[in-house]
Order: C-alpha cells, then sequence, then structure tokens
C-alpha cells in the first residue's frame, strides 16, 4: 500500500475551473481536461474512482450541451479537490433543474443522471443540483478519495 505525506496532500488541494462552448466536442474536452488536471496534481485517486468522476464529468457537460445550449451558449466545469474528497461540477445559465429519469431499457438516452447518481451513490459520495444567482444552476458530484493513496491515472 502505497502512501504519502500530508504535505503532498495540501499541494494537490485547490479548486481549478474552465468555461467552453456549449457543443458536442466539448464533452471529450471536458474529461480529458479533468483527467489531465488529476494527474498533474498527482491527486493519488484509484482507477475505479478515476472512471467515475470522468463519467461524471461526461454526463454532466453532455446534458448541458444537449439541454442548456438555447440559454447557455457556455458550460463552466469546476474541479474542486480537497484532502478527502473530489468535486466535479458543471454550470450553465439554464434554469431548468433536471431530475433523475428512470428510462425505458429500449431508450439510448435519458439515464445521464440517474448514471451519475448512482456512481455517485456507490463511491460513496454526494450530489445534487442548486441554483445559482445568475438564474441558472450547477449540478455537481462529490467522491470521497481514497484512502489508500493508490494512483490509477
Amino acid at each position: 500500500m502505497d502512501s504519502y505525506a500530508p504535505q503532498d496532500a495540501l499541494s494537490q488541494e485547490g479548486v481549478w475551473r474552465f468555461s467552453a462552448p456549449a457543443l458536442d466536442s466539448t464533452v471529450p474536452r471536458a474529461r480529458h481536461a479533468v483527467r489531465d488536471l488529476l494527474a498533474t496534481q498527482g491527486v493519488p485517486v484509484d482507477s475505479d474512482m478515476a472512471q467515475g468522476l470522468l463519467l461524471i464529468v461526461s454526463e454532466l457537460v453532455t446534458n448541458a450541451v444537449r439541454h442548456a445550449a438555447v440559454l447557455s451558449p457556455e458550460v463552466n466545469v469546476e474541479v474542486a479537490i480537497g484532502s478527502e474528497w473530489v468535486r466535479v461540477a458543471v454550470e450553465d445559465d439554464h434554469p431548468y433543474r433536471p431530475k433523475a429519469l428512470e428510462a425505458d431499457h429500449e431508450d439510448t438516452s435519458g439515464r445521464g443522471l440517474l448514471l451519475v447518481k448512482t456512481i455517485t451513490r456507490e463511491a460513496g459520495g454526494v450530489c445534487d443540483v442548486e441554483h445559482t444567482s445568475a438564474g441558472g444552476k450547477v449540478i455537481w458530484a462529490s467522491l470521497p478519495r481514497p484512502r489508500n493513496g493508490r494512483q490509477g491515472l
């Protein structure tokens, strides 16, 4: 089991934010940016957590692009790294607060937020949707960091 010194954990903590156009091409760009940020900061996440975070980012950005672009030409992605958790959030200017839908098994879409909630719950984390002061919304998920410090990226 690898471990890291407390000062290393402190150097990993912080908040990073970027904006991108509400286009389909933003989805992989956001996923790659989050992956690269975790690796660059040396955040010790296991491969399950890394894949979960990247899938959450993909689903949230996809939802913003598909459902909010008419009122929100840009989406904002934020990654906050704490000593015991990693939080990803996607903000747009559309006021509609989405709900996780139970889609029919034959549907090929419509289950993104359900997937986000499931991944978050299984990891022992929390997620929510909040309104912003500008009238839009931010959807976020916070996952606990593994205690053993294994690097999976």
